[in-house]
């Protein structure tokens, strides 16, 4: 399917090419990635964890408290932590009291640093790898990170500047409702239909995979 089908239904439903635009995501240059200091990785990866199946809300309200709770996410420091910290850290009110999502903290740490060795950063780990293998990445982020399947990389691609789409239940009901997407989102299979329905139509409208994700969650109607 052309994805003018898709743009022109999401201008239907947004209120105009201006109006759609206000609504689409900020894409820095991919160079920006390496910008980026590897606790600020830790610190986004930790969010999107916590926020996984929980009031998104509460987490960003608290995420002041989270910070000084994790000193800052120092993946150094966090990669060999002692058991009693996070045995602490379970029963600090700063933060949501899930021992399994904290435990995350020194897993994700171990492999951010593993990555800062072979390429530097972990940002300029994440500027190199292309788009066009997104399922490639989050394949690499599942198998050596913790919690990072489902959509938790996805989301966290997308907070850090990543330009990849994110199979939210509305990207997935059009992807299925338009017979592109037939397997689970959450399987290779699933995620491989995705992405190559979206470096298609990144050919066809030279538009950044992250716009193009977003314009098609504007088709399915939630009133």
């Amino acid at each position: 399917m052309e994805f003018s089908v898709f743009y022109q239904q999401a201008l239907a439903r947004k209120g105009g090419e201006e109006a759609m635009k206000t609504l689409l995501p900020t894409l820095p240059e991919r160079g920006r990635l390496m910008d980026v200091s590897d606790d600020r990785y830790l610190s986004e990866i930790t969010r999107c964890i916590f926020k996984a199946g929980f009031v998104w809300r509460v987490i960003e309200n608290k995420w002041s408290d989270f910070e000084a709770a994790f000193e800052g996410f120092v993946p150094a420091y966090w990669q060999q932590v002692p058991p009693e910290v996070l045995e602490r850290l379970a029963e600090d009110t700063r933060v949501v009291r899930n021992m399994q999502k904290i435990r995350t903290v020194p897993e994700n740490a171990r492999m951010i640093m593993e990555v800062a060795q072979d390429h530097g950063s972990f940002g300029q780990f994440l500027a190199e790898w292309p788009s066009e293998d997104q399922v490639g990445l989050l394949m690499y982020l599942k198998r050596n990170g913790a919690r990072l399947g489902g959509n938790t990389a996805q989301y966290f691609l997308r907070r850090v500047g990543w330009d990849g789409f994110i199979l939210s239940r509305d990207v997935v009901t059009a992807l299925t409702r338009a017979d592109i997407l037939d397997a689970s989102p959450t399987s290779k299979k699933g995620l491989t239909q995705a992405q190559n329905a979206f470096n298609q139509w990144h050919q066809e409208t030279g538009l950044p995979i992250s716009h193009l994700s977003r314009i098609v969650s504007f088709t399915v109607d939630n009133d």
